[in-house]
């Protein structure tokens, strides 16, 4: 626990506390002068940046997945103002990363070695391509391409450091104890590149096949991710004690992992003629579908999980970035039912992919207030402006 300008900080959350000077006598001037509110603004931001939760690109993917979805809906001016949002998001995360990563590198190393946290930086290989996804859209095929490359580059890495670093290499045993829903980013962000390259194949003139492999060669590695996946987690739940504090936002991620898996064999399906898509567009189709009845089987669970947590045991729904985290499956999850009931001619699933794009749209209003009051009481209020 750090302290900032007398405030306590747990993680990236300042709460107001007691000063670590001793308190004066009534009537006794102090002769200290108080830090000026600038400096207390910086101290607060070198803390937040040392504290970064390391999903936090989790804003972006579930920015950019709302934005598609408006666009699907035909509300341009609210994808495009999301597409914004996320952009500039995306700037400064990407900016604060690197930050944390120079100055408080030993944090994020601490990351990447807990089982419990690393699975979240895959959250910026999805959110790279959900973004680069959404401006293939708008016929941005250049910045598409580079967005890949970024995302297929830390998808390479991290798929092999991360399980590594956090699961193989660790001292402390069982791993097996610390699975958690983080662990489905990993599928969400295979699947990530299957999309963006699938939604890149058709926009382009050279390299039409290699897209397509790419494609099927990251929707198969993320199907099979999310078999392992959900018996590791599963087998968490059933073998450990599992208490609502365990039971965070994140393992709705396992929801939104089935959606972009869909979304994913959608685009394949509807890709056009490569020997890797010809021989395998049946079996993606059929698997999709299987996906996208079972991500709709969890969804009342996972709701009434979180009336279990929060109504049942009283936690308290507080902002925290890991909220991102159940934004972006309904997004997807609206965005599948979209384009599996294009792609297979089933306006039914259609129709709850329009409604579900609402939705999704209300959770985002909803978590984006929450995290401006969150950075405004915790940011931009220190020290001597708190007070007042």
């Amino acid at each position: 626990m750090a302290r900032v300008n007398g405030e306590e900080s747990i993680g990236d959350l300042a709460l107001p506390g007691e000063s670590d000077a001793p308190a004066q006598p009534p009537g006794h001037a102090s002769t200290e002068a108080s830090p000026a509110p600038s400096a207390g603004r910086t101290a607060a931001m070198s803390q937040g940046v040392r504290t970064l939760h390391p999903g936090y690109f989790a804003l972006v993917m579930a920015t950019g997945i709302v934005s598609i979805a408006m666009r699907n809906q035909h509300a341009l001016p609210l994808s495009v103002t999301l597409l914004w949002i996320a952009m500039a998001g995306y700037a400064v995360l990407v900016a604060l990363t690197v930050w944390r990563l120079v100055r408080f590198g030993t944090d994020m190393a601490a990351d990447l070695a807990d089982p419990r946290r690393a699975f979240g930086l895959f959250t910026f290989v999805a959110g790279t391509n959900v973004l680069g996804t959404r401006l293939v859209a708008d016929a941005r095929t250049t910045a598409g391409l580079a967005l890949l490359a970024v995302g297929l580059a830390f998808w390479l890495v991290l798929g092999y450091v991360v399980p590594w670093t956090a699961l193989l290499g660790r001292v402390r045993r069982p791993v097996l104890q610390d699975a958690n829903g983080t662990w489905f980013i990993w599928v969400v962000a295979s699947q990530s590149v299957a999309v963006l390259a699938a939604a890149l194949e058709p926009t382009v003139v050279t390299g039409r096949r290699e897209l397509a492999l790419l494609a099927v060669l990251s929707w198969s590695v993320g199907a099979f991710l999310y078999a392992s996946t959900a018996v590791l987690v599963t087998a968490r739940m059933l073998l450990y004690p599992f208490t609502p504090e365990d039971l965070t936002p994140p393992y709705w991620v396992a929801m939104g992992a089935t959606a972009i898996t869909v979304v994913a064999g959608a685009r394949i399906v509807q890709m056009a003629d490569a020997p890797m898509v010809a021989a395998t567009r049946g079996l993606v189709a059929g698997v999709s579908v299987v996906f996208w009845a079972f991500g709709t089987w969890l969804i009342p669970p996972l709701i009434f999980a979180g009336i279990w947590r929060h109504v049942m045991h009283r936690l308290p729904l507080r902002y925290e970035p890991t909220l991102w985290s159940i934004v972006f499956p309904l997004g997807m999850y609206s965005a599948a039912s979209t384009y599996l009931g294009n792609a297979d001619h089933l306006p039914i699933v259609r129709s709850i992919g329009d409604a579900e794009s609402w939705v999704a749209l209300t959770a985002w209003l909803a978590v984006f207030s929450a995290m401006l009051r969150h950075l405004g009481r915790t940011q931009l209020r220190t020290g001597p402006d708190r007070a007042g």
